[in-house]
C-alpha cells in the first residue's frame, strides 16, 4: 500500500524499496522498522523522508520472509533474513516478543455511546473490509473485502459467512487487484468494483470494472458477478493510483461511481514503466451511467475531485463527495456536486489546480500545474467547527490528512440531535499533520449543511463517536440502527500498533 508493488515507494512520503541504499547498510534497521514501526527521519537513495510506518502484526518466521523477498528483488543486493535475527532485534523494541506486539494490536474497549445510543460489537472481521451494503431494513449485512472477498453478517448474532471469492470475478488477470465499492440494488443483486493493475508496456494500465451479480445461492444470497463495465487508463505516476471506488444509485436512477486520481497533485512522473502524464479525461471525477443499458456509456459528471471515497444524497437530492487531499498540507473536501444538464459542461472542483478554498494560484507543489486560462472552480463546502477544523479556524472542508470516507444521510425520522444530517466516518491519518505530532480522525462526525447566500455551503460539525479503529464506512442496517465498520484496531497513531482486520458495530436509537 505504502511502498508499491514494484517497490518504488512516493517521492517525500514512502521511500522506495528498490535499489534502496538505506536497506542494504541498514540491516537491524530495517528489521525493526517491520518489528516496532519507523517513525525518524531517514535518508534514502539522497532523499529525505519523514513520514511514519506503523509496526506490522506478523510473527519472526513472516517478518524474515519478508525482508528476505525485498533483499531479492527490485535490485537489491540479495541476501537472508533469518527468523533468529528478527527475534534478537524485536527484543531490542517496545514490544520485546510478538505476543507483546499482537496484544498491543487488540481490540480496543468500545467507545461510549453517543447520547441517546446504545452500542455493541456485532462481529470481528477476518480480512480488511471497506464496504458495507444491505437492503437498509434489517436484511443481512454484506462486508466487501479490499481484494476481492464478499462476507454476509447475520446482524443479530454476529454469524459471518464469506460468499465470493477473488476467483469469483472473469476474466481477472494475475496480479494486483483491488475491491473498493459496493452497493446493493432493489432487485438484490450486488454491484462491485474492481481495479486491477495490468503491467502493460510502454506503460502499465489500471484496468477498472464493474461487476454485478447475476443469481442467488440457495442461501438467497447474491452470488455469480458478471462483468458489466469494463474500460482502462495509464496507471498512477508512482504511489497515487486511486481507481474507481463507491457507487451509488442516486435519486434519478441512474448509477453514479467516484474515479479517483492518478496522482497526488498534477505530477507528471519520473518512472519508466509509468506513463508521464497528469490526470485523464475519466480520472479525478465523477462518473453517471444507466443500469439499464447492457453496453453503458460513461459521463463525466463533475472534474476535478481527488478522490470521492464516498458520496451521498441530502433529503432534498443534494449531491456531497467528500474527498481526500494530497501529502501536501491541504484540507480535505466535501464537495458540492451539480450534474450538467444537457449541453453544459461538468463543473470543475479544482483539483489539481486549487485544493480547498486557498486563492487561485496557490502553488502547494513546486509541479502544481497551472489552472487553464478562463477557468472557474467550484470552492468546497466551508467547515465552521466546531469540529473538523485546521488550526481552529473555518476550513475547506477537513483537517488535512483525516481521510473522510463513508458518508450516510439521515432523515427526519432520527433524533433531533442527529436528523436532517449526514455522518461521515474519518479514517484517520497516515501521514503527519502540519503541526508537530497532529493527527485527525479515528472518528465519526456529524455535519448539518446550511445554503449561504452566495449559493456556497457551511457545515455545522460535531464529533458523533470518536475512538475507533479507522471507521472506515457508515451504513443504515435497519430504521434506528446505524452500522460502523472499522477497517483495523488501533485507535491512533501514538499506540504504535500494527495492522490486523477490524469489527462492525451497532449503534441503535435508544427506545
Amino acid at each position: 500500500m505504502c511502498h508499491g508493488a514494484t517497490g518504488d515507494g512516493f517521492a517525500d512520503s514512502f521511500p522506495p524499496l528498490a535499489k534502496s541504499d538505506w536497506l542494504a547498510v541498514n540491516r537491524d534497521g530495517s528489521i525493526a522498522a517491520v518489528v516496532a514501526g519507523l517513525n525518524r527521519e531517514i535518508v534514502v537513495n539522497g532523499r529525505t523522508y519523514r513520514g511514519q510506518m506503523p509496526p506490522v502484526i506478523i510473527d519472526d518466521d513472516e517478518v524474515a520472509s519478508v525482508l528476505t523477498f525485498v533483499l531479492n528483488s527490485w535490485g537489491n543486493p540479495g541476501g537472508e533474513v533469518t527468523a533468529e535475527e528478527v527475534r534478537k532485534v524485536r527484543f531490542t523494541t517496545p514490544f520485546k516478543t510478538f505476543a507483546e506486539l499482537k496484544a498491543a494490536g487488540d481490540y480496543r474497549p468500545l467507545p461510549p455511546a453517543p447520547p441517546g445510543f446504545t452500542i455493541r460489537e456485532v462481529v470481528r472481521l477476518a480480512d480488511f473490509g471497506v464496504r458495507l451494503a444491505g437492503d437498509g431494513r434489517g436484511g443481512p449485512l454484506y462486508v466487501l473485502g479490499q481484494a476481492g472477498g464478499v462476507w454476509r453478517v447475520d446482524p443479530a448474532s454476529g454469524n459471518l459467512r464469506q460468499i465470493l471469492w477473488p476467483r469469483d470475478f472473469p476474466g481477472m488477470k494475475p496480479g494486483e487487484f483491488q475491491t473498493l465499492g459496493m452497493v446493493l440494488d432493489p432487485e438484490g443483486r450486488l454491484w462491485i468494483t474492481t481495479n486491477q493493475r495490468v503491467p502493460t508496456r510502454p506503460h502499465e494500465t489500471n484496468e477498472v470494472a464493474i461487476y454485478r451479480t447475476a443469481r442467488r445461492s440457495a442461501e438467497g444470497d447474491p452470488v455469480d458477478p458478471r462483468l458489466w463495465l469494463q474500460t482502462g487508463y495509464p496507471w498512477g505516476n508512482a504511489h497515487f493510483n486511486h481507481g474507481i471506488s463507491d457507487l451509488r444509485f442516486g435519486p434519478d436512477g441512474f448509477l453514479y461511481v467516484s474515479s479517483g486520481s492518478r496522482t497526488d497533485g498534477g505530477e507528471e512522473g519520473k518512472v519508466a514503466h509509468f506513463a508521464k502524464i497528469g490526470e485523464t479525461a475519466i480520472t479525478a471525477a465523477l462518473w453517471r451511467l444507466d443500469p439499464r443499458s447492457e453496453a453503458p456509456r460513461i459521463e463525466v459528471v463533475a472534474r476535478g475531485i481527488r478522490n470521492a471515497y464516498s458520496f451521498a444524497w441530502d433529503g432534498v437530492g443534494n449531491l456531497f463527495t467528500v474527498s481526500n487531499g494530497p501529502d501536501a498540507h491541504a484540507p480535505e473536501e466535501m464537495d458540492h456536486v451539480i450534474p450538467p444538464g444537457p449541453g453544459e459542461e461538468p463543473r470543475h472542483h479544482g483539483f489539481p489546480y486549487q485544493m480547498g478554498d486557498t486563492p487561485a494560484g496557490t502553488k502547494w507543489y513546486p509541479h502544481t500545474p497551472a489552472a487553464p486560462s478562463g477557468a472557474r472552480f467550484v470552492l468546497p463546502v466551508r467547515n465552521i467547527g466546531p469540529a473538523g477544523l485546521m488550526h481552529g479556524k473555518p476550513t475547506a472542508t477537513f483537517n488535512a490528512h483525516s481521510s473522510p470516507a463513508g458518508l450516510l444521510w439521515l432523515g427526519a425520522e432520527w433524533p433531533e440531535s442527529v436528523r436532517h444530517g449526514f455522518l461521515m466516518g474519518r479514517l484517520g491519518s497516515f501521514l503527519p499533520g502540519p503541526g508537530p505530532d497532529e493527527e485527525h480522525g479515528f472518528d465519526v462526525l456529524h455535519l448539518r449543511l446550511e445554503r449561504r447566500a452566495d449559493g456556497g455551503w457551511d457545515a455545522r460539525t460535531t464529533t458523533f463517536l470518536s475512538q475507533l479503529g479507522r471507521p472506515i464506512d457508515v451504513f443504515l442496517g435497519a430504521p434506528g440502527v446505524l452500522h460502523v465498520l472499522e477497517y483495523t484496531r488501533p485507535t491512533d497513531l501514538r499506540g504504535k500498533a500494527g495492522w490486523l482486520p477490524g469489527r462492525i458495530l451497532e449503534l441503535s436509537v435508544r427506545r
